[in-house]
């Protein structure tokens, strides 16, 4: 239901903008919700048998082909977590990854949602674009958070049980 009929031109630019705006607006929400809001394993950011502790995507999708491309949003975002490069192996460093894993899946599933409103000032055929375009630029980054998470999980189980292996030697 358009509220506004615009010529195509500026149509076109509004889409960009509102785009940069919902973007930017996502990336906010996520940043402010508290952690206790992303917790792998459970819900959403739970891994699925079918996804085969992230292994059908690189089956599927052939992830580590192209995932170094992403851009990371949590380099840019001002007090941001940069996933891209793992440098700090600890365990709270690795427990942070897998929260914030979770706060950028959120934010690209929560990107995806508002593909409608372009129907209230562009053409009704835009609709399925935006939803193309929506789908297009996030679940790259959904694929990737979900592809990682599990590898994460493996690392922090391994620390685990050599902790747990060293406590009972002592």
């Amino acid at each position: 239901m358009r509220l506004v009929e615009l010529p195509p031109a500026i149509a076109i630019l509004l889409c960009g903008l509102v785009w940069l705006i919902l973007q930017s607006l996502t990336a906010a929400i996520s940043r402010w919700l508290p952690d206790r809001f992303f917790k792998a394993g459970q819900g959403l950011y739970k891994t699925r048998s079918w996804e085969r502790k992230g292994q059908v995507y690189h089956a599927l999708f052939r992830i580590r082909r192209w995932k170094h491309w992403l851009p990371d949003g949590g380099a840019i975002v001002p007090g941001g977590y940069a996933k891209k490069h793992l440098t700090d192996y600890s365990k709270d460093n690795l427990l942070k990854f897998l929260n914030e894993s979770c706060r950028a899946e959120f934010s690209h599933w929560l990107a995806v949602a508002p593909f409608w409103v372009f129907g209230l000032f562009a053409p009704p055929g835009v609709i399925p674009v935006m939803l193309a375009y929506a789908l297009a630029v996030n679940l790259p980054c959904i694929l990737a958070q979900r592809f990682n998470r599990p590898r994460i999980e493996r690392v922090l189980a391994g620390l685990d049980r050599h902790q747990s292996s060293q406590v009972n030697s002592i």
